[in-house]
């Protein structure tokens, strides 16, 4: 049975800004945690690397939907701990948007690959954001342009 987290972050940056830098799934590894990989195959598919809970893991995420400037939703293939997600976004005003992230699991599943499920990722999820904050804030623009 699939669990789901949800958690949100304020970021300095304007809404077309935080969308963008999302877009760019090659530098996802520069905020996320134990992603060591990223690389797009298409307009659709991305193939991951991860270190996840001492474990090397790769596999494969399809973006199910894709509204500029709003939401970007996916889901994974194969290989993931992390079923699939959404990532939406909301202006706060011209130079400030909330970014929200909903993830899907199985919570059995990650307890058998790295401990207590929700505590995982809810901690790791939340931890990314923060990261992904500090990365655009401290850049002001996405990264790509």
């Amino acid at each position: 049975m699939s669990t789901f987290f949800v958690t949100s972050i304020d970021v300095n940056v304007p809404i077309r800004t935080a969308y963008n830098q999302w877009t760019q799934s090659e530098d996802f590894p520069r905020f996320m945690e134990g992603l060591k990989e990223v690389h797009q195959l298409d307009d659709r598919r991305l193939h991951w690397k991860a270190e996840i809970g001492g474990k090397r893991k790769e596999g494969e995420a399809e973006i199910i939907e894709q509204t500029p400037d709003q939401r970007i939703a996916w889901r994974a293939q194969a290989g993931a701990i992390i079923n699939g997600g959404v990532v939406s976004f909301q202006p706060l005003s011209s130079n400030r948007s909330k970014v929200w992230l909903q993830v899907t699991y199985d919570p059995e599943h990650i307890v058998t690959h790295v401990g207590d499920a929700y505590g995982m990722v809810s901690s790791h999820v939340q931890r990314d954001l923060e990261r992904f904050k500090a990365f655009i804030e401290t850049r002001g623009r996405e990264t790509g342009v």
